[in-house]
């Protein structure tokens, strides 16, 4: 069964990290209603949400891709590039010693999740602020035994590999490539992203259904053009916190317990 790991917006959002956005003051009402109609889509489209409290010390915490990801065989726990962020992994590690093997990569290398893009058994790591060399190196050692290919993709314009291209299903990739070394991504069909909507990048896909931020209609109707149906989200408030719409679940499938 689909399920997503989520986790609720933390009072401290307003003190989150950035990097690529210009600070903004964050409505945390607003803020916590749109994660939770974000939850509420992922119901929509068939996932079983395991929901976490929110963590009032941790700012970033709402974003549980980045200290982890989930595959078929294994689950792997990163440290994050920003060090004040590393305390995120322990509770997100508990909750999926429940599904999968646990599987860590070790300081001096950094990973966060928002730089790994999955295509099947592919495997494209963002070489970013966050994640390093020798963190996709370990990566590789990891994976290599369980026949996963791990490319690293140089990123200079955004925060995450994620926020520049994102995987759409029918062997498209709907991306910024202002923002990272495409060439390193061949043999896909690409959507670009409307100019005016640089951070349009980063889609949610679920089956047949696509997932975009509400903010971004000249970039949904180009998706739409190409034969996707399109679901806009409004994530406003949660944008001001550098956040997309792939940032806020971790999705892999599992058993009914």
């Amino acid at each position: 069964m689909l399920t997503a790991i989520t986790r609720g917006v933390s009072p401290a959002m307003g003190n989150c990290q950035l990097t690529f956005v210009a600070r903004a003051p964050i409505d945390l009402a607003k803020a916590v209603e749109q994660h939770r109609a974000y939850e509420r889509l992922l119901e929509k489209f068939g996932a079983r949400v395991i929901s976490l409290p929110a963590e009032p010390s941790l700012a970033d915490s709402m974003f549980v891709e980045d200290p982890a990801m989930v595959l078929d065989e294994l689950a792997l726990v990163f440290p994050l590039g920003t060090e004040s962020r590393r305390t995120e992994a322990a509770s997100i590690a508990k909750v999926l010693t429940r599904f999968r093997e646990l599987k860590y990569v070790q300081l001096p290398g950094t990973v966060e999740g928002g730089d790994i893009l999955r295509i099947g058994r592919q495997l494209f790591a963002g070489l970013s602020k966050r994640t390093n060399e020798e963190g996709i190196r370990q990566l590789q050692l990891i994976l290599e035994e369980h026949s996963y290919t791990v490319t690293a993709v140089p990123v200079t314009g955004c925060l995450h590999l994620k926020s520049a291209v994102t995987f759409l299903g029918r062997n498209t990739l709907l991306a910024n490539r202002e923002w990272f070394d495409a060439s390193c991504m061949s043999g896909f069909e690409w959507i670009d992203v409307a100019p005016e909507e640089p951070h349009a990048a980063n889609a949610l896909a679920l089956g047949d259904a696509v997932i975009l931020p509400a903010s971004f209609p000249l970039t949904r109707a180009r998706i739409a053009e190409r034969g996707f149906e399109v679901f806009p989200l409004d994530i406003s408030e949660l944008q001001k916190a550098e956040s997309g719409l792939t940032c806020s679940s971790l999705l892999f499938d599992a058993k009914i317990e």
